[in-house]
């Protein structure tokens, strides 16, 4: 894996990652984050709430945006400038998360990308919205030693 540095990279250009988000990993999210909100964990409290059941903490969705520019686009050696994000819809147990990065501007001067993020379910619905802006690697950095995260493992 080779992290991606301005030249290489033109609008239109995206990256994808899939994750399956199990009890497993939304325990796993919670105990690292530190979210302690018993809508993540415990199902009769969800039970009382409008959505009736357990859901992941949202930035768990933010998490997997990360993953993929991290990871695919810029990639290794690119740093993260800002991130906003939307939380459209909850994403629950079981659900099947696609995140989505799409470039939509570069700043060659600059050594600044603009990206749109998505993240939706296996449905196709949207489930979070966002634009990042990252500093791509100034030269190519190749991953010498692919580890892969706890929490990416659990998918």
């Amino acid at each position: 894996m080779t992290g991606r540095t301005i030249d290489r990279i033109a609008v239109g250009d995206r990256a994808e990652s899939t994750c399956t988000v199990t009890a497993d990993l939304v325990s796993a999210f919670v105990t690292l984050s530190g979210d302690r909100n018993p809508i993540h964990r415990d199902a009769t409290f969800a039970a009382t709430t409008t959505f009736g059941e357990p859901i992941a903490p949202g930035m768990l969705s933010g998490a997997l945006i990360a993953a993929v520019i991290g990871s695919e686009l810029p990639g290794p050696g690119c740093i993260y400038l800002s991130q906003s994000l939307k939380f459209v819809r909850a994403v629950k147990l079981g659900d099947t998360i696609t995140a989505r990065v799409e470039v939509v501007e570069t700043m060659r001067e600059r050594n600044r990308v603009r990206l749109r993020t998505e993240c939706a379910n296996r449905a196709g619905e949207v489930v979070l919205v966002g634009e990042a802006w990252v500093r791509p690697p100034a030269a190519a950095l190749h991953e010498r030693h692919r580890v892969t995260p706890p929490l990416a493992r659990a998918a």
